[in-house]
């Protein structure tokens, strides 16, 4: 990997921020090169769609060497420890071979452990490895219950298997210290790089990776918030005294952000379970379809889904007024708001994963569901079942004989043991976000 300059909009920023700490050594541009590449090779670049890709480990390590390096400007840390949290933080995910989104520390170290190029470069810079593995283990999260309780024990093995602690209590509660700093930054890590849009997003790839329904995303956020606000404040608050205005803000106000909407989503249950609120399934004509306004509502509802899920983006307005596109609406009322739509289209007219090699396909005999769009607050109301419904019908009385769609495995697996005759076409992992077919 000598030589070999990988690219990533964080790279020199990261290098920037080492530099400017006395950390100018080739093994520390070599260990961020190296990881970016690995990642990148093993499709988990930034268009992977999940939480756990190369941008996150960067924007991670981004923030946690750029507090750190104030906190050592400020006399409050030593360049000896910033040198360990730029590696923990680099490597905290690293384990590009995963077989699910989220990785498991044990994991990500046994991958380090192997890893003879990482071992050499953490030599030249004159690091520790039971030390770095101490702090990765200290990024398990939620720190509570048998995941701390397993944590603690490892890092307890590290601590002993390394010159540096084994007999330095001090030593260890400093380290341990730096592993509450850098669970805190990785945490902070994106949503201090964006504003409420890109929160949005992340919230959703994170959900994406563990498997939840969309009506979670944002209950869990304020989850997630409240944890960092209300167990980890002090460090939480000394972490962004130490970053740059802006990134304070943009944090703040995802925070903000995410707690409105799920006052909104409450009010908006709160209506839906007071009758107050009946969801209308529409199938709307073409003239409708071809009014500007109707397609720049779509297209704001179609604005929310995660990027990787936004099929026929640059063809957005086209496909809307296409009368081979199979379309219906979720309306607030008869005629009211569009909360929400399917669409979807001849399985010929889509650019799929190269990996798919769908039998039907050029049959003309298969229509292709897009995901679902709903805007955010109306999921679990089951208007979304209501809309995918309609579609099948839809979809049906056109002469199509089969329907293909994107689903996480579980929700696929579900439909195969069900009444709707499901089969899996092509599973991805570690996304676990599947291509299969049903017969109409």
């Amino acid at each position: 990997m000598q030589g070999v300059r990988a690219g990533h909009p964080l790279r020199d920023s990261i290098l920037g921020v080492l530099t400017r700490c006395g950390l100018a050594g080739g093994c520390y541009r070599e260990m961020l090169d190296y990881t970016i590449q690995l990642f990148k090779s093993q499709g988990l670049g930034s268009d992977y769609y999940g939480y756990h890709n190369i941008d996150h480990e960067l924007e991670a390590t981004y923030v946690t060497v750029l507090a750190a390096s104030r906190e050592v400007e400020n006399g409050g840390m030593a360049v000896e420890d910033l040198k360990y949290l730029f590696a923990a933080a680099l490597f905290h995910d690293f384990d590009p071979q995963k077989s699910v989104d989220k990785p498991h520390e044990k994991s990500v170290i046994q991958f380090i452990v192997l890893d003879r190029r990482l071992g050499g470069l953490l030599g030249q810079a004159g690091l520790d490895i039971e030390v770095v593995k101490a702090l990765i283990l200290r990024t398990t999260y939620p720190w509570s219950g048998s995941l701390q309780k397993d944590a603690e024990a490892a890092m307890a093995e590290c601590f002993e298997a390394s010159d540096i602690t084994r007999n330095n209590p001090q030593r260890r509660e400093e380290i341990m210290q730096m592993g509450v700093f850098l669970s805190v930054a990785e945490r902070v890590g994106g949503y201090s790089m964006g504003g409420y849009s890109k929160g949005l997003e992340m919230a959703k790839m994170n959900a994406h990776a563990l498997a939840w329904n969309p009506s979670l995303i944002v209950r869990r956020a304020v989850t997630y918030f409240e944890d960092l606000l209300n167990r980890d404040s002090s460090t939480l608050l000394r972490i962004l005294g130490l970053l740059p205005k802006g990134m304070r803000k943009n944090f703040m106000e995802n925070v903000q952000s995410f707690f409105t909407l799920r006052q909104q989503e409450i009010m908006i249950q709160a209506e839906h379970l007071y009758d107050n609120l009946v969801l209308h399934p529409t199938i709307e004509d073409m003239e409708t379809r071809r009014d500007p306004q109707f397609i720049a509502d779509l297209y704001g509802i179609f604005g929310q889904l995660p990027r990787p899920l936004q099929f026929k983006r640059e063809r957005f307005a086209e496909s809307v007024m296409d009368p081979s596109t199979v379309l219906n609406t979720l309306r607030r009322s008869p005629g009211g708001e569009i909360i929400g739509y399917a669409k979807g289209g001849p399985l010929e007219e889509y650019d799929l994963r190269p990996e798919i090699k769908d039998e039907n396909f050029g049959l003309g005999n298969t229509v292709f569901l897009e995901p679902l769009s709903l805007k955010v607050g109306y999921w679990g109301m089951g208007g979304g079942r209501e809309m995918r419904h309609m579609f099948v019908m839809q979809a049906s009385s056109k002469g199509y004989q089969y329907l293909t769609n994107f689903a996480l495995r579980d929700v696929v697996r579900r439909r195969v043991e069900g009444r709707e005759k499901a089969e899996f076409v092509a599973l991805f992992d570690p996304e676990r976000w599947d291509y299969y077919r049903i017969r109409l």
